[in-house]
């Protein structure tokens, strides 16, 4: 909702910065948030392996730290999250 996209593009194998950069963002909070596994949030999000995972929760992290728009973004959608 955020990033005005459908569950659909979270899911699906394109590579579009526009759509690969909110699923980093979701893998992220997913692994933060939650208890699930590497290996589960990649099935869940169109069976993807847990290695992508990991580097998808490494890029955020990254992000977080030099880039202030994305942590600013990352903040507000855990806040959403966790109502």
């Amino acid at each position: 909702e955020h990033y005005c996209l459908r569950l659909s593009d979270m899911t699906s194998a394109r590579r579009a910065r526009a759509v690969a950069r909110p699923r980093q963002v979701a893998m992220y909070l997913s692994k933060t948030l939650t208890t699930k596994s590497l290996p589960d949030i990649g099935r869940r999000f169109g069976g993807r392996d847990h290695t992508t995972v990991m580097h998808a929760v490494r890029k955020i992290e990254q992000l977080v730290e030099t880039d202030a728009q994305m942590a600013e973004d990352v903040e507000l959608l855990r806040r959403m999250l966790e109502q």
